[in-house]
C-alpha cells in the first residue's frame, strides 16, 4: 500500500512550511540590517529599525536572528554589504508600480527583475517615471491617482505582483491599482 505513511506526509508539509518561514525571515533580516546600517543599531533611537524588529517579532523570528541582523547592519559582523533599491515599473495596462528591494548585488537583482517584468508584460522605467504618481508618506508610497482595471487585467497584474513577491530581494510592492 502506498500513501499511508503519516510521517512522510508530515515531513513534506513541514519542509514546505519551513521554506516559507525561511524566506520571510530572510527578507526581514535584510530589512533589519539596512535599517541598522542607516541610522544605528538601537531600536529606541531608530524608528525604522524598531518597525523592522516589531515586524520580525510578529513573525516569531528568533531573537538571535534579529540580533545577528542588527550586528550585520552596524558592521559588527562580517557579511555582504546590503543596499536598498527603489525600482520604478510600468506594469500591464499602464499601472505604475514602485518596488523596494534590498540586495547584496544590484546588477544581479536588476537583471532578475527585468526578466520577471518581460515575462509579465511590464517594463522598468527611468527614475521619476512612476514616482510622480505616488506620495511618500512615512514609510509608504501612496497612490495619488488610483486606477481601476477590469477583472481580466487585474489577474495579469496580480500574476506580476506574485512573481515579484517570490523574488528574495523584493521587500515591498506599491501600485496605483484600486
Amino acid at each position: 500500500m502506498s500513501g499511508h505513511s503519516k510521517w512522510s506526509t508530515i515531513k513534506h508539509k513541514k519542509a514546505a512550511t519551513d521554506a516559507k518561514r525561511g524566506k520571510v525571515f530572510g527578507k526581514l533580516a535584510k530589512m533589519i540590517s539596512v535599517a541598522a546600517r542607516e541610522k544605528g543599531g538601537d531600536p529606541a533611537t531608530n524608528p525604522s529599525l524598531r518597525m523592522a524588529v516589531e515586524a520580525a517579532q510578529k513573525e516569531n523570528m528568533p531573537k538571535e536572528n534579529i540580533e545577528r541582523a542588527i550586528k550585520k547592519g552596524t558592521g559588527e559582523l562580517a557579511g555582504a554589504k546590503l543596499e536598498e533599491m527603489i525600482l520604478e515599473i510600468y506594469g500591464p495596462e499602464g499601472i505604475a508600480v514602485i518596488v523596494k528591494a534590498i540586495t547584496d548585488n544590484k546588477n544581479r537583482t536588476l537583471s532578475e527583475v527585468k526578466k520577471l517584468l518581460s515575462d509579465h508584460n511590464a517594463k522598468l522605467g527611468e527614475e521619476g517615471s512612476a514616482r510622480w504618481a505616488f506620495d511618500y508618506k512615512g514609510n509608504e508610497w501612496v497612490a495619488k491617482f488610483p486606477m481601476d482595471v477590469s477583472e481580466e487585467q487585474s489577474a495579469k497584474v496580480e500574476k506580476l505582483f506574485e512573481a515579484l513577491d517570490e523574488h528574495d530581494d523584493v521587500q515591498e510592492i506599491y501600485s496605483n491599482l484600486k
